[in-house]
């Protein structure tokens, strides 16, 4: 039944697909077209993908059946690929080989409109160019239906895949092999026998005779003295305290945005301000090879006179942008200034005299000028993924950024103004997707904090503007990451895990992002799961809310690692003493630990916060999977005392 509804939906009209793998090219040949259409996998970072698909296609040959492929059995062909095609972009460790794999199948290569790691050839093969949505490549419903239909993906075990092509009509045998002269099964032994024959380089330095300082350094006592050095240096440039790993150093360019300066003499401006910094983070975290520090973290320096090299150190990052914004009338002046926190160089500045009327250009040139600087290359897709705007509505952007000022004052009269402002804005632009989502968001603070009179409702009408501003830009991280709480919510576990994955992949330096699919996970039963990403967002917002540590703390209770969840919740007290989050995870810790006199303690003490929690309460608020993680929380606090 489910082969014939495919085969109505695509009636014969593909004829057959070719992978031809000297030029990293798939071709879909259609009856109904002279020419097929092409997806070019044309660079180093691109070819890796091409080759995870070849080697899928290869399985299913080799099993002929067009059954799921188990990816983790194929790890040596994968590291071969990765390491032999993607170049200086092969993944580092094997975790972040299956990481990336696992985001692109289910992600990235089923979106024909997006493109972001292929190239689609126009039919009329004028020219090969990038797409990137509807401003580039306008496939027909068809096409993109096909294409992403083939990336078949086993939601009951997320490594199965599959080259789906039963789904658009066709046979495994449909889908050929080229290379050069040689076809199929001759033609990917060959291809894969072209890459494990490349000869290895000999590293440079071991050619070169040793010079005397070289002999002095690797002597023991010279490696004594190096680590040594090393050691001090990485303790004075980075604060334990501020969950610094230099790995991840290392393998990004850190950056931290610092509150623009309000210069306008001007209060009622300061939203205009905090609005440019903020969506100069947005843009910059969205880029893989940056690691940004989150907005809260940065912005705690703001109106503080601190100097540049404090904040790298405390931050843990190399770069700081700086500047101020005078706005007058139409009329705005940005100074904005890009500095080597460690050695305390420049590396660029600039002021900028424009129209108000031209901040989105205004804002995309200072985002070039410091990915110039810090050397980051962009493809075009990811420009057009990055820079692209909702709006072209001055008038409604400077609304939402209100809105967004208003709201994070988390008061009742803030989320009043804020759902005003942002309705205001929908009025003057209703296809600028932002202001759908932080309205959705003044709705549901009205549940939070106690200010709706049907929670019920509340959250339909929350649910209904996040579905509105998805379908307006399906791509937005913050919409995403949103929509997997509402999920969830919902008890929809696996479709919020993978709205939660998407939002990260698509901005890999959201710590919101990273925190709300950690709780998820947890959620879900896969609490394990969660601890790196909350490690992350803690790394990404060093100056840690103490929400992050109970979303820590609670990771590692469901774990078994109770002294890790003790360490971790206390962190969340000392940074807000009361915090009742924190004090439920550490009753819950003690109890699990059969701690019982600091588990009957800590419960006194959250009565003292809230003398009207209950059980019953926590009970009716937990959107547990698995009744039995339900219980272990649940059982744990009875047994310290809570009723």
């Amino acid at each position: 039944m489910e082969q014939n509804r495919q085969q109505d939906v695509f009636p014969t009209s593909l004829e057959n697909i070719e992978l031809d793998l000297t030029t990293y090219k798939i071709l879909l040949y259609f009856k109904t077209r002279k020419d097929p259409l092409g997806v070019y996998f044309d660079k180093p970072a691109r070819r890796f993908y091409f080759s995870l698909i070849a080697l899928i296609v290869a399985e299913m040959k080799n099993l002929n059946s067009p059954g799921f492929i188990y990816i983790r059995k194929h790890e040596r062909p994968l590291k071969l690929l990765d390491n032999s095609l993607a170049g200086q972009y092969a993944s580092k460790t094997v975790k972040s080989m299956w990481d990336k794999i696992r985001k692109a199948w289910r992600y990235t290569l089923p979106d024909l409109e997006a493109g972001s790691l292929f190239k689609v050839i126009d039919r009329s093969q004028i020219s090969p160019y990038e797409k990137g949505g509807k401003y580039r490549y306008d496939c027909s419903e068809e096409e993109c239906d096909m294409w992403a239909n083939l990336f078949g993906y086993d939601e009951s075990s997320p490594w199965r895949f599959k080259f789906a092509v039963e789904s658009v009509g066709l046979t495994i045998n449909d889908v050929s092999f080229s290379f050069g002269e040689m076809k199929d099964d001759s033609a990917w032994q060959e291809f894969v026998n072209s890459l494990s024959s490349k000869p290895k380089v000999e590293p440079v330095e071991k050619l070169i005779k040793p010079r005397w300082w070289k002999k002095a350094i690797f002597s023991w006592p010279g490696i004594s003295l190096a680590v040594t050095t090393a050691i001090l240096a990485l303790i004075f440039l980075y604060r334990s305290d501020s969950t610094v790993h230099k790995s991840e150093l290392s393998d990004h360019i850190s950056i931290a945005v610092l509150p623009f300066v309000n210069m306008s003499g001007d209060p009622e401006q300061e939203f205009f301000c905090d609005g440019i910094s903020e969506d100069l983070i947005t843009d910059l975290s969205k880029i893989p090879d940056l690691f940004v520090i989150a907005r809260n973290s940065s912005f705690t320096y703001k109106a503080k006179p601190v100097k540049v090299q404090q904040i790298a150190k405390e931050l843990g990052v190399k770069y700081v942008l700086e500047g101020s914004v005078r706005k007058m009338g139409t009329q705005i002046r940005i100074n904005a200034q890009l500095v080597d926190a460690i050695s305390g160089h420049h590396l660029w500045a600039e002021r900028y005299d424009r129209e108000v009327a031209d901040i989105f250009v205004l804002q995309d040139s200072i985002s070039k000028e410091i990915l110039t600087a810090l050397g980051v290359k962009l493809t075009m897709g990811e420009q057009v993924r990055i820079f692209s705007r909702n709006t072209d509505s001055i008038d409604a952007y400077l609304k939402f950024l209100q809105a967004a000022y208003h709201q994070r004052k988390s008061h009742q009269e803030g989320n009043i103004m804020a759902r005003k402002l942002c309705e205001e804005a929908i009025v003057l632009d209703q296809s600028f997707a932002d202001p759908y989502r932080l309205l959705a968001w003044t709705h549901i603070w009205d549940v939070w904090f106690g200010w709706s009179e049907s929670a019920k409702e509340s959250f339909k009408v929350a649910e209904n503007l996040v579905e509105q501003s998805l379908a307006l830009d399906a791509t937005n991280p913050n919409t995403l990451a949103l929509m997997g709480r509402l999920s969830q919510r919902r008890g929809q576990h696996e479709k919020a895990i993978a709205e939660g994955e998407k939002s990260i992949a698509l901005d890999p330096s959201n710590a919101n992002n990273y925190m709300i699919l950690a709780g998820t996970l947890r959620f879900a039963g896969r609490a394990a799961e969660g601890i790196p990403l909350l490690k992350k967002a803690i790394r990404l917002e060093p100056h840690t809310p103490a929400n992050s540590y109970y979303m820590l703390g609670m990771a590692y209770n469901f774990t078994g690692q109770y002294d890790d969840a003790i360490v971790a919740l206390k962190k969340g007290l000392n940074r807000t003493p009361d915090h009742l989050l924190c004090l439920i995870g550490l009753t819950i810790a003690y109890s699990l630990a059969d701690r019982m006199e600091d588990a009957r303690l800590t419960a006194d003490e959250l009565l003292k916060v809230n003398p009207k929690l209950s059980v019953a309460y926590l009970e009716s608020k937990a959107p547990y999977k698995y009744k039995s993680d339900l219980e272990l929380s649940i059982g744990a606090l009875r047994k310290a005392g809570l009723k």
